[in-house]
């Protein structure tokens, strides 16, 4: 058997959410073919790491050189020498976009790099940074390609990023849509126990701030239903989201779990999957609770509108109105067969097109002409 293909991952941040979940999936698929070393911009923001398989060929980078700070040659160059070991280099979004400057930099003798945007901070969730576009379109041509999820990424890369179309990859995410139909396993949330005539509100995020998940909380308490919070994720925003339960009266009605790792044994405990983003593209999330069999009640950001069924439509409002997103959880709430009917059209629409299959061949065979080196990667079967 070939030597695994050694793969640098640069990472803005390395807890649990799409593009990670994402990363994770597609590390656990490759099994034996690849060895995998992460770095994370946030050194303390790990918690991806929890749902790495058992058997993966990792290591958390220890003493990397950083990933922020102020630009200059002597830093780009530690990078780029960090980065010769390895065969094939993964950089992920604005907080690790300066590996792939620093390959434009000092691109001799260096791997091929491949970049993923996946979308915004709460920084960028109003507007892009002029300063930052002109930094991307600087530093993306050292990229092998660019691969965005969604069709507002494409468009960005494309009008706003000045990328060639050739290099610009969009990949929308996918997960493995049968394991969400089975039934949930009732005791999977901690804390978790309903009670008669509740109906449960669901999500799953890291809790950051451009997830405005205290947002979501004043929506809930808006409502006149009796509702119970599952917000599962782990953030530096956990404080402020327990405040703002604590403010509307909703405490005994919160639960937060913290990270759970296979979403597809819980998720179907809820009743409605909610989002309060104000920027999202393509979220994992909402195809695990289509999948799940789920309606979505969400802001219309990113491709989330497009995403869901022409039955759930309706559901998917004005991001910046916490009326609106009260309003849609309450109709959901208040209709159980409204909810059935939005949930089977979701689930299978999510089976039709956001399976996971054609989503991890893509991204192999992406890796695999970056690197000349056609089969080496190519995942054995579940």
């Amino acid at each position: 058997m070939p030597a695994p293909v050694n793969i640098l991952h640069l990472h803005s941040t390395f807890n649990l959410g799409g593009k990670e979940a994402r990363a994770v999936r597609l590390m656990n698929v490759l099994g034996d073919r690849a060895r995998h070393t992460i770095v994370s911009g946030m050194p303390d923001q790990l918690g991806a790491r929890d749902a790495i398989a058992r058997g993966i060929n990792y290591e958390i980078a220890q003493n990397p050189p950083p990933l922020t700070g102020r630009p200059s040659v002597a830093r780009f160059e530690a990078i780029a020498r960090y980065m010769r070991r390895f065969d094939l280099v993964l950089t992920y979004n604005w907080g690790a976009i300066d590996g792939v400057m620093a390959r434009r930099v000092f691109s001799k003798g260096l791997p091929p790099l491949v970049h993923h945007e996946d979308g915004f901070n709460s920084d960028e969730a109003k507007g892009l940074k002029r300063e930052r576009n002109l930094y991307r379109r600087i530093a993306l041509p050292a990229a092998y390609a660019l691969v965005v999820p969604s069709e507002t990424l494409h468009r960005i890369a494309l009008d706003v990023w000045k990328q060639p179309q050739q290099r610009v990859n969009r990949i929308v995410n996918g997960i493995a849509t049968a394991a969400y139909a089975g039934k949930p396993e009732p005791r999977a949330i901690p804390g978790l126990k309903r009670k008669p005539g509740e109906v449960i509100v669901g999500t799953l995020a890291g809790l950051r701030e451009v997830k405005d998940l205290p947002a979501l909380v004043r929506a809930v308490g808006g409502c006149s239903s009796r509702i119970r919070l599952v917000i599962v994720g782990e953030g530096p925003e956990r404080a402020t989201i327990l405040e703002a339960a604590d403010q509307m009266g909703l405490s005994g009605q919160l639960v937060m779990p913290g990270f759970l790792r296979e979403p597809h044994r819980y998720i179907g405990l809820f009743d409605i999957l909610a989002l309060s983003s104000r920027s999202e593209q393509f979220p994992i999330a909402v195809i695990e609770g289509m999948a799940a069999g789920l309606p979505i009640a969400a802001p219309q950001v990113g491709d989330i509108h497009s995403m869901v069924s022409t039955e759930n439509e309706p559901y998917i409002v004005d991001y910046t109105s916490e009326v609106r997103l009260r309003d849609s959880i309450e109709a959901l709430a208040r209709d159980a067969g409204l909810r059935a009917t939005i949930g089977a059209a979701n689930r299978a629409k999510a089976a039709a097109e956001y399976d996971e299959s054609v989503m991890i061949w893509r991204y192999v065979g992406l890796y695999e002409a970056a690197m000349g080196r056609p089969g080496a990667l190519a995942p054995i079967p579940d």
